[in-house]
């Protein structure tokens, strides 16, 4: 978070957010976990304080807060998978309600053996490689990382010649509650956040030139958001998830692949979904396959899916003057 934070406040250092709102699943799981050990191995205690302080969801987030010297109030969105988006999404909404001017956003996430294991357990994982949407997926692979947004009222960052990458237009969210798992077999849910989010955008689904697929390479999940998005979209609209480059980092995935996508609109590409060698007769999307493609994009669709049917999309746009 440290480290995304500086990266962020050194593109714009007049950027001074009110809020901030970052999403994440597991917080400093790592730390928890160092402590349960220690208890139950009666090894020294020494260092339990630390792992206590730092075991909060929000203490990655304030410490970097502190180390930059930002005063705001913090919000955490703990919403399984989808949290990164979400997290971006609600300061969307946040900076388009008129209630704040400024918001720093994002996600993040580290690797925990709990985590590992739960995925596990769930025989959702793969020993081998990520391929998102291909006939052959075995599953998904963790990453960790996190990744942090500086929304602005348009007006405001026009006003003072702040340097604007993209515009984001549009929020959706829905929620399944088809089990606590797995998504919906007909793709219910991931199509109403995505139509929503274009309904929040005033976008139409022919205006759409790329998908952000939350793609885990999952049985299910891939076939789920296929059909969600067969559903809403004209076969050829470009479809990648880059999960098969980065891993699934959780609940920074949203905030990481939402720099993805600000990314293409920036230099004209579609993000390529690499590993893909077989298509599958139950996948029929046009898959962006392991070669980037350059295009020409203007509006583009990020996807999270969560656990317990939690969906969240957002719509961005190359901003023209």
């Amino acid at each position: 978070m440290i480290w995304a934070v500086r990266e962020a406040l050194a593109q714009d250092q007049q950027f001074k957010p009110e809020l901030t709102v970052i999403g994440t699943t597991s917080g400093g799981m790592s730390f928890g976990e160092d402590y349960y050990r220690s208890l139950h191995q009666h090894s020294s205690l020494r260092n339990a304080p630390a792992w206590i302080a730092n075991y909060p969801l929000q203490k990655p987030v304030t410490d970097a807060l502190e180390a930059f010297g930002i005063p705001t109030t913090c919000q955490v969105i703990a919403n399984a998978c989808a949290s990164g988006t979400n997290a971006i999404g609600h300061a969307f909404e946040c900076v388009r309600s008129g209630r704040y001017q400024s918001v720093l956003s994002g996600g993040y996430d580290a690797l925990s053996e709990l985590v590992f294991v739960g995925f596990d357990s769930l025989q959702a994982s793969t020993p081998e490689k990520c391929r998102p949407f291909d006939r052959q997926r075995t599953g998904m692979v963790l990453g960790e990382g996190a990744a942090v947004l500086a929304l602005e009222d348009l007006d405001s960052a026009r006003g003072r010649g702040a340097h604007i990458f993209a515009e984001i237009i549009g929020y959706g969210i829905s929620t399944d509650n088809h089990h606590l798992t797995q998504p919906d077999p007909s793709g219910i849910g991931p199509r109403a956040a995505m139509q929503q989010a274009l309904e929040s955008a005033k976008v139409a689904v022919q205006a759409v030139d790329y998908i952000n697929a939350h793609g885990t390479a999952t049985p299910f999940n891939d076939a789920a958001e296929a059909k969600a998005i067969n559903d809403l979209f004209a076969a050829q609209v470009p479809v990648s998830s880059t999960k098969a480059m980065m891993g699934h980092s959780l609940g920074a995935a949203g905030a990481i692949e939402a720099v993805f996508c600000i990314l293409s609109l920036q230099h004209q590409f579609l993000p390529a979904n690499i590993n893909f060698r077989t298509p599958d007769e139950d996948v029929d999307l046009n898959i962006v396959a392991n070669e980037p493609r350059p295009a020409s994009i203007r509006t583009v669709v990020s996807n999270s899916f969560g656990f317990g049917g939690t969906n969240a999309s957002i719509v961005m746009q190359q901003l023209r003057e």
